[in-house]
């Protein structure tokens, strides 16, 4: 059944393949931070398409179903059990990747929005205390070592990230008159996918090369298969319209 399938099938069924993983659900941070301290809040937000009037969500935490049914999951006065992986579905899309949500008890807490960096790309950190507790001669350390002083709390901001930017950073601050440090967070810098990019429109990946040799098979014998059709049809009318002449052998 399925070899006799016209390539423009093949191609319809490969599109619908590729949308449907389009169609998957996505789990947004507000804020962007995947690492809170305890009693901070955080907003999960589904994003995916919803059948018409029906705006109920699904969502997963640590694998199980929760009763949360709204597009937005908030979570007020975080705890450690909130920790975890979250995943959402909407009615007419699959589920979501999941996403990691860590709760960490302490005064402070290094936060970033993206632990892997492409080289080129900002770097930001942020020194985050609990409640909101003030914090002064904030110091940004990578590898042990000094990066960053702010006699009030501020962000450390990198504009372009390199390769030697790779490293193990925390911050250390007071708060009243205590010395407190946060842990410490591993940020990695890799090489702009870009490059790799360029060179994979040169050398596509095997399945791509295997696809397009299969279309083209498949292509060539369907062409085979009308014109052969075309004739014996031909051939079919010539004999029905035509005279038989005999002739005496020699």
């Amino acid at each position: 059944m399925w070899q006799l399938l016209p390539p423009a099938a093949w191609l319809l069924l490969v599109s619908a393949d590729i949308r449907a993983d389009f169609s998957k659900a996505v789990v947004d941070l507000d804020p962007v931070w995947d690492r809170v301290l305890k009693n901070d809040s955080v907003t999960l937000k589904c994003k995916g398409t919803y059948p018409v009037e029906d705006n109920s969500t699904k969502w997963w935490h640590n694998g199980t179903l929760t009763s949360k049914q709204t597009s937005s999951y908030l979570i007020e006065n975080a705890q450690v059990e909130d920790s975890g992986e979250y995943n959402c579905q909407t009615g007419l899309s699959a589920p979501s990747n999941p996403v990691k949500l860590e709760v960490h008890e302490g005064w402070l807490l290094l936060q970033t929005p993206q632990r892997v960096v492409n080289a080129g790309k900002p770097i930001h950190l942020k020194c985050h205390s609990w409640k909101n507790t003030t914090v002064v001669k904030v110091q940004y350390f990578q590898n042990g070592r000094g990066k960053k002083f702010f006699r009030q709390n501020s962000d450390f901001r990198i504009p372009e990230a390199q390769l030697e930017h790779s490293g193990s950073y925390f911050c250390r601050g007071i708060i009243g008159t205590k010395n407190e440090s946060s842990e410490s967070v591993q940020i990695t810098v890799v090489q702009d996918v870009k490059s790799s990019q360029t060179v994979s429109s040169f050398f596509p990946p095997w399945h791509q090369i295997t696809f397009c040799l299969v279309m083209g098979l498949l292509f060539a014998v369907d062409t085979w298969l009308y014109f052969s059709a075309q004739r014996d049809l031909r051939s079919s009318e010539e004999w029905r319209d035509g005279k038989v002449t005999w002739s005496k052998g020699p």
